[in-house]
């Protein structure tokens, strides 16, 4: 079982048919879970805004939500002890380092390369545009 924590990078550049798009939707379809921060739905949202067109609920279909129940006070400390990420990139992070306190085991999909540094320097897997699965 392969599960990947999903950030907007990716999930925008699909939904956008972005230059290779068609490969990271495989790779998405690679993993047996996606899970995310509902971030990842507000900033799905304004680049639709941003684009003009109407929201697609099915842009997100199948993504499940991690909704924290405390404050992410000490991931924010992990991640930026790691290094620097602004605030929605931090948030991706520490939700992922929330869910999986030992990385190792979830992927961490990002096309944001500062965002994937550091997510592999913390321990996940990180699928960008060069990765697995």
């Amino acid at each position: 079982m392969s599960v990947a924590y999903i950030d907007t990078s990716v999930l925008t550049a699909v939904v956008f048919d972005e230059p290779n798009a068609a490969a990271y939707a495989q790779r998405l379809d690679g993993f047996t879970r996606l899970i995310s921060s509902n971030l990842l739905e507000a900033e799905l949202r304004a680049a639709f805004a941003r684009e003009n067109l109407r929201y697609r609920e099915s842009a997100v279909a199948g993504i499940e939500w991690i909704l924290p129940h405390r404050p992410l006070a000490p991931e924010y400390a992990s991640v930026l002890g790691t290094g620097y990420l602004r605030g929605a990139d931090l948030w991706h992070v520490a939700t992922a380092l929330y869910v999986s306190p030992q990385p190792g085991s979830l992927w961490f999909a990002t096309l944001d390369a500062r965002q994937g540094a550091v997510a592999e320097a913390l321990g996940f897997r990180v699928s960008g545009e060069a990765g697995p699965p």
